[in-house]
């Protein structure tokens, strides 16, 4: 027969509650009472038993993690890292359940029954109307990656427009002014804020392009060799290319290769995000690290902290992303010359 919670209530001399926020390393207990509970669970073997717990303490032990789409634009280092962040902190406390918020022709089963809390990674403003709907329904709810109006929610977002600032200020140090751009999806924000990094340096600078040099995207490294491609047959070859994200590099990078031509020696690449795979391109990719991961994992420990205090605070955080220099650039010394 399988220990239950209230087997340790009785021999901790505790209430079952108690036991429940003990287990789920709540703050509300104090230490000494929470490793005396969580020591007798561990001698009895105990495991939680997610539908026992969701009648005593009125929950559903269930958390969302919502995506804008999960069809598009949506890459697998990007969910990766997300899904990663997020069950690092709730491991075996919570169930996680991940879904496309496109994939719903409406949210009548998104409730506090059926949800604890909600993370949003929103990544265009099309998820608007799901953040509304569950703000009205008061579910504990932490927006990431794109700063959300209009609603008042906690927001944790990455500061993508100052990467590409720094990525493609970079570029120009290392003597290169013919930086051409593979965007991202249209109508991701992020799209927008890399594109805008992008032009400021290039304005900061007084680099001037040809007509020609951006090249939309899909996030995809299919977007990424079709772009590449388009650019190599420009009558004016751009040195350097500045790719939306890193799998649009590496299709990128294919591109060329084809072509007979090599990074960096003929074209420089840099990407954004810095993938696990980033780092075991060759060349090595420069690219920004955008804290997708830790983004979440914080995200992640703000939600616990919400449900378990019943009281969601608002506010806006930043994460800074960082230049990751590699192997893809090269200098050009007389750029004069360009």
């Amino acid at each position: 027969m399988s220990v239950t919670i209230k087997d340790i209530a009785k021999l901790a001399g505790v209430s079952h509650t108690t036991v429940s926020r003990a287990l789920n390393d709540s703050p509300l207990i104090n230490p000494e009472t929470k490793e005396r509970i969580q020591r007798i669970a561990s001698s009895l073997n105990y495991t939680p038993n997610f539908s026992a717990r969701s009648l005593v303490l009125d929950r559903s032990y269930n958390l969302g993690l919502f995506f804008s789409t999960l069809h598009s634009g949506t890459t697998a280092g990007f969910l990766y890292e997300a899904v990663k962040g997020v069950n690092d902190v709730i491991k075996d406390r919570y169930n996680l359940i991940v879904r496309g918020i496109d994939d719903y022709k409406d949210f009548h089963n998104i409730n506090r029954k059926s949800f604890d809390g909600l993370i949003v990674m929103s990544q265009s403003a099309s998820d608007q109307p799901f953040i509304e709907y569950a703000t009205e329904k008061e579910i504990p709810l932490i927006v990431l990656n794109r700063q959300v109006d209009g609603v008042q929610v906690m927001n944790l977002v990455p500061d993508d427009k100052s990467g590409a600032y720094r990525v493609v200020e970079y570029l120009i140090r290392q003597g290169h002014r013919r930086i051409a751009i593979l965007e991202g999806k249209p109508g991701f924000k992020s799209t927008q804020a890399r594109r805008e990094g992008y032009d400021e340096a290039l304005r900061d600078y007084g680099v001037q392009i040809p007509g020609g040099y951006s090249v939309p995207g899909e996030y995809d490294l299919e977007s990424g060799y079709a772009g590449m491609n388009r650019l190599l047959e420009h009558p004016v070859r751009p040195t350097a290319v500045f790719c939306s994200n890193d799998d649009m590099a590496l299709g990128a990078v294919k591109a060329i290769t084809q072509r007979r031509l090599k990074v960096p020696e003929d074209i420089s690449v840099v990407g954004f995000d810095d993938l696990l795979f980033s780092g075991f391109m060759t060349p090595a990719l420069t690219t920004v690290r955008r804290p997708i991961e830790a983004m979440s994992r914080e995200g992640a420990i703000r939600l616990l902290a919400f449900i378990e205090k019943k009281q969601v605070e608002k506010d806006t955080v930043y994460f800074h992303t960082e230049l990751v220099i590699r192997e893809s650039v090269t200098t050009i010394q007389e750029a004069n010359d360009q």
